[in-house]
This record gives structure tokens, sequence and C-alpha cells, in this order.
């Protein structure tokens, strides 16, 4: 059997499954999508977000990418923000990062790795950002973790700058934003960092006047 066909057998076994334990799953589904969420994670396979925050579907809108980044020109990005923030009115935002991250870890080299180099580029930013912090720590795993949680807590704050927060901020006093690290160890989520509506932002030059 060819691993796809695999794949296809064990979604028919779970829909069977479902069914079985609540005949009205699906037909709950098909018409309502109200997440409380929007989770932004690492496109890594190890981290789930419905898996590990132990929650249902249609319980968290998701966007993943390398490094769960937040990059002002990802217009793949800003898209899913808009439409989760002003149609959906999550009430929560989490930038969910993890230890060990590849992304980072490249980051972290001068090595060329192509195309990716250009969006690595954006995690080699944070690392300027901290590099005495950073390159005070010897241990190179402890490194890159560290990196991790500094990048997750970067990534918070470029949300906290976006008009779409700051506007429904204003208008509606949320959504929260929080940073976490998920470690791969022992399957625990750590809280990095917070932003709440009305927080002020590392510089006044990203607080708009006139939304």
């Amino acid at each position: 059997m060819k691993a796809y066909e695999k794949l296809l057998l064990e979604n028919k076994a779970w829909a069977a499954e479902k069914v079985h334990a609540d005949p009205q799953y699906f037909s709950r589904l098909v018409d309502i999508q109200s997440p409380e969420f929007l989770w932004i994670g690492c496109s890594d396979s190890r981290v789930p977000a419905n898996e590990i925050t132990g929650t249902q579907p249609g319980e968290i809108f998701v966007h993943r990418n390398i490094a769960n980044m937040v990059v002002h020109t990802d217009l793949n990005l800003l898209s899913v923000l808009e439409y989760a923030v002003n149609y959906l009115h999550v009430k929560h935002i989490i930038v969910c990062g993890h230890y060990g991250c590849g992304g980072v870890k490249a980051a972290l080299t001068r090595n060329s790795l192509g195309i990716i180099n250009k969006w690595l580029r954006n995690i080699k930013d944070v690392y300027r950002y901290h590099k005495d912090e950073v390159d005070s720590i010897q241990d190179e795993t402890l490194k890159v973790n560290k990196m991790v949680e500094l990048n997750v807590g970067e990534q918070v704050m470029n949300l906290a700058k976006t008009s779409i927060i700051q506007k429904a901020w204003k208008e509606r006093n949320y959504p929260y934003i929080h940073g976490w690290v998920y470690d791969l160890h022992d399957g625990i989520i750590k809280p990095i960092k917070e932003v709440a509506p009305g927080d002020h932002l590392d510089d006044e030059i990203y607080e708009y006047n006139n939304l």
C-alpha cells in the first residue's frame, strides 16, 4: 500500500469513529465557524495546534509558516489576520514557536539555502536586535532556544504594529495577543509574552492615530 493511500484509509476510519460517537458531529461543523482563537504557528509537523491544545475542529483558526513569522509584507499572513480579526472576530491571537526550531537554527548560521534565505532574513534581523544577549550564551542548544523565545516576542510585537490589530483594539478592545513556546521534549507550552489592547508599543512611531 502506498503511503498516501494509508492516509485516505485512516481518514475514513476517523470519520466513521466520529459519526459513531456523535451522529451530528459533521452536520454541526458544516455551517458554523466561530473560533475564539487565531493560531500563528510553525509549519513543523510535530506542532499541530489542535493536538497540543486539546481543541476540536472549528475552535482554532490556523496559519502556519516556517518559524511562526509575522512579516509585514506577507499578504498570506495579513489576509488570514484580516479575516480572523474583522470577520471571525477572534478574541485571542497566539503566536506559538517551539524549542529546537529548524528555521531559527538555520537563521543563526551563514549558510546559503536558496530561496529560503529570503524568509530567514527576517529571523536574522531578530538576532541582530538581540545579538549581545544571544551571543552571551555558550551552549548552542540553549542559544537556539533563547532565540526561539526572542523571535516569538518580536512576532507578537509585529502583530501589534499592524493597522488591523490597532483598529480592532480601538473599535472592540480585542484581540489579546499571546506569545507561546512549545517544548517537544515534554509537550508543555510556555507563555513568553502577552500584549493587551491599549498597551503601548516599543516606539510610538508604530502607533496609528487616524484609524
